[in-house]
């Protein structure tokens, strides 16, 4: 591809067990799937609900671990990185996800939200203390919600003032707030309108635009991940099925899997923005 691989799936394979009063079995969410991300790309990952894209979205974010296979990010292996080595890389990629009013805890105001990675990781150890603290990480805060286009005046409020639309630039804000390399982007617009859902995407590709990003979007949406992405990873059943540069593969698909997908949702009313 000529350009250096900031995520690596290797193999990867994930199954749980399933157990009754009469016997123990396993399902297997996730099969031998191995891709590569780009540093700077958009891979669209594409599958109707239940084949195992979000498994392996959590899988490459450290939250699962493979029961097969490896996932490196920037070379490190996230399942088995611990301590310093760990949180190094859990600052490098951020997720976005789906349901933008289930993400933010509705008991806190959006300035402490927006600021709570930077509290977590101890990145706000050198804004010194007390007041002076607390106003330098709200000029943080006012900077990040500009980006999103969204105003300081915002800052005291909670999450249930706010449209689905809004909650979710709140979230992209937060995402951003640890300056990462990768934002995993799942479904993020599904649950919003769809002219609020355009908005939010061409946001997104604003944002990589002048960021630098490398975004992991996962959709069942075809003619969505065709807009946003690079390339496309067709998963169906807990398997990669198709894999292509997003033109190519939406003109011409080999599966017939990836045709059902291509012919089942609507082309989504976006401009560049």
């Amino acid at each position: 591809m000529g350009t250096t691989a900031l995520v690596q799936v290797n193999s990867v394979s994930k199954s749980y067990a399933r157990r009754s009063r009469l016997r123990s079995t396993e399902q297997t969410v996730v099969e031998n799937v191995s891709l590569e991300i780009a540093t700077g790309e958009t891979l669209g990952l594409v599958g109707e609900s239940g084949s195992g894209k979000t498994t392996l979205a959590r899988m490459i974010l450290g939250l699962v671990k493979p029961s097969y296979g490896t996932v490196l990010v920037d070379g490190t292996d996230v399942a088995k990185a611990s301590g310093a080595a760990m949180r190094k890389v859990r600052r490098q990629m951020q997720p976005v996800f789906q349901d933008p009013y289930a993400a933010l805890n509705p008991r806190m105001k959006i300035l402490d939200i927006v600021m709570e990675p930077l509290v977590i990781h101890h990145e706000d150890a050198g804004l010194g203390t007390g007041g002076g603290k607390r106003k330098a990480l709200r000029q943080k805060a006012v900077e990040l919600l500009a980006e999103v286009g969204m105003d300081e005046s915002a800052l005291d409020r909670h999450p249930h003032e706010f449209s689905g639309g809004q909650r979710q630039r709140i979230n992209i804000a937060r995402a951003l707030a640890l300056r990462p390399r990768l934002l995993i982007l799942d479904e993020p617009v599904s649950a919003l309108d769809v002219s609020v859902g355009a908005q939010i995407v061409n946001l997104l590709r604003r944002l990589q635009r002048e960021k630098a990003l490398t975004y992991l979007f996962i959709s069942h949406s075809m003619p969505l991940v065709r807009y946003l992405s690079t390339r496309i990873a067709v998963m169906q059943r807990g398997r990669l099925v198709e894999t292509g540069e997003a033109v190519a593969l939406c003109a011409n698909p080999r599966e017939i899997y990836t045709r059902q997908l291509l012919a089942a949702t609507p082309e989504l009313p976006v401009a560049e923005g």
